[in-house]
């Protein structure tokens, strides 16, 4: 029989972005304060979003509405970038970005801390964009987890494939 292992990833459902999303564009469509400054939000790529306001204040806050809806659906803010505002004619956009994936410097920074602080016979390999944990026992595994729940390491990180 096989190690126990899990994975250590970081990706978040497109589905409930997207629903988040929506929810904050109806926002921005019916609150007053969002009268007149032309607030939208939407898609502009595969993983990025686009804030547009006419005012700089407006755009900013309608980032905050965004992150409340991210919030409600159950999405670590962690995993969503905004950018600087910068102004295109009259308009004010905010350019932020969905992160999804352990990228290879955090993912070292992950597998360092698990080798330093985790407990011995665990192992921590880097696949991609994702580690995976394997150990002789599914009690040290636990520990693991744990550990990597109480150390922020900026990104959002969920655990799956938990044999």
């Amino acid at each position: 029989m096989a190690d126990p292992s899990f994975d250590v990833v970081s990706k978040v459902d497109r589905q409930e972005v997207d629903n988040a999303l929506n929810q904050a564009a109806r926002e921005l469509s019916t609150r007053f304060d969002f009268r007149g400054v032309n607030a939208k939000v939407a898609w502009s790529g595969e993983e990025a979003i686009a804030f547009e306001a006419e005012t700089e204040e407006r755009a900013l806050a309608a980032v905050e509405v965004f992150k409340e809806k991210l919030i409600k659906r159950g999405i670590s803010l962690k995993a969503f970038e905004p950018g600087e505002p910068a102004v295109s004619g009259k308009i004010y956009k905010v350019n932020g970005k969905i992160i999804q994936g352990i990228a290879s410097d955090k993912a070292k920074q992950i597998a360092k801390f698990i080798r330093d602080e985790g407990p011995k016979g665990v192992q921590a390999q880097i696949q991609g964009d994702q580690l995976r944990v394997t150990g002789k026992k599914k009690d040290h595994l636990q520990d693991v987890i744990a550990l990597l729940k109480g150390k922020d390491f900026d990104i959002a990180l969920q655990f799956t494939n938990y044999r």
